[in-house]
């Protein structure tokens, strides 16, 4: 075996056990699906905390109103929860928009902070730790600025957390609400269904674990103060403070009945900057923790770990390598005795994240459809590379830095 067929080989393992990987994670999300989708929706107790919902905002004019309107629309005792929304460092129309709101409900129910650029601007964590400083709940929320929330998903959320007092965090499910609005969002749509929500329920399933995600969750007050808030270094504050929860001996559960619907971005450029930004804050996360791989201190995190290695380092490598051999072979430059064997192997990758993906999407109203069967497809010829060619910008934008 040549030099070339040796690394195409390793390549072409890499790639095939991060699908199995995946599959494995669909199959028990889809099991935890089946097994908790009937069960009623938790209930709250008759002492309910008072919960502060943060909403860090940059330049967000023409969704901020919606959003704090849905915000204040929820089912949860109106005498029980505030919006704070932390207008940071922007240079729109935002101020004013949020003032005409104030004016319009209780400035007990609606609070405004206005950063400037000596305080602001430095982030989404930055944001939450002011906003936090002046929070008076209990129980903390963080809602993005482009999201849409049921009216029912905070007292979800928060029924949940203290279902158990183990429980540091509960996350919801997150839908896209411009789905329609071109193919990319329709890509993300799928995306999102499969590869965000199905493979947290396959994790909780498993292992367990759960992985905060930007929005629509609730978190105890007391573990943020455990955990000395949010790192303003980690553009991924989600993932961040989610394993110090974890390394902290805290659990965060998941609770998929809670639902908001987000925004996703409809131009290429705003996606390719959007997802450059999750992938090295991804890699910042990795790097900040590998120390803990080994240690029995990193034991509840060691799945996450080896799983973000293996996807930025080791698969990103991999089809790196055999998308050049198979563009090199294609055009008579080198020979690979693998080559057919490769081939193979792709057309049946092919069809197993076809076959595993539409089955994800089942699981929601309207989705199963001819037309989503075809853009899966599509997706994974298209949308796969895009996401390659972020990452390995994501990569080498993170080293730089």
């Amino acid at each position: 075996m040549s030099i070339l067929d040796f690394f195409l080989f390793v390549a072409i393992i890499a790639i095939w056990g991060t699908l199995v990987v995946n599959l494995i994670l669909t199959i028990a999300g889809y099991t935890w699906y089946l097994q908790h989708n009937t069960k009623p929706d938790p209930k709250l107790p008759d002492e309910i905390p008072f919960v502060s919902i943060l909403v860090p905002a940059h330049n967000e004019e023409i969704v901020i109103v919606k959003t704090v309107i849905a915000l204040l629309s929820f089912d949860y005792p109106q005498n029980k929860y505030e919006v704070i929304v932390i207008n940071d460092n922007s240079d729109d129309h935002s101020a004013e928009k949020l003032a005409l709101l104030q004016q319009e409900f209780s400035s007990t129910r609606l609070k405004v902070i206005n950063t400037d650029k000596e305080n602001g601007g430095k982030g989404k964590s930055n944001a939450l730790n002011i906003g936090f400083k002046q929070a008076r709940g209990s129980v903390i929320s963080i809602y993005d600025a482009d999201n849409t929330p049921e009216k029912e998903a905070l007292r979800i959320l928060v029924a949940e957390l203290l279902t158990n007092d183990q429980l540091a965090a509960v996350i919801g499910k997150f839908r896209t609400r411009n789905k329609n609005a071109s193919l990319l969002t329709r890509f993300i749509n799928i995306e999102t269904l499969s590869f965000q929500w199905m493979a947290q329920a396959g994790r909780q399933k498993l292992f367990h674990l759960s992985t905060i995600p930007g929005t629509n969750y609730v978190i105890r007050r007391s573990a943020i103060e455990k955990v000395g808030g949010w790192d303003t270094k980690a553009l991924a504050e989600d993932t961040e403070i989610s394993f110090r929860l974890y390394e902290m001996g805290y659990r965060i559960g998941f609770q998929p009945r809670a639902v908001t619907w987000e925004q996703e971005p409809q131009t290429l450029d705003v996606w390719f900057h959007q997802r450059t930004r999750w992938v090295k804050g991804n890699i910042y996360v990795v790097v900040k923790n590998a120390h803990l791989l080994f240690s029995k201190r990193g034991r509840p995190i060691r799945f996450d770990l080896i799983y973000f290695l293996s996807i930025y380092f080791l698969l990103m490598t991999s089809l790196v390598l055999s998308d050049s051999v198979f563009v090199l072979s294609v055009a008579g430059v080198i020979h690979s005795d693998l080559q057919g064997f490769s081939n193979s192997l792709w057309l049946f990758a092919v069809l197993m994240f076809v076959v595993s993906t539409f089955v994800t999407i089942t699981t929601e109203r309207g989705e199963m459809t001819f037309s989503n069967l075809l853009l899966i497809i599509f997706m994974y010829l298209v949308y796969s590379q895009m996401w390659l060619a972020v990452a390995l910008y994501g990569m080498v934008g993170y080293v730089r830095e």
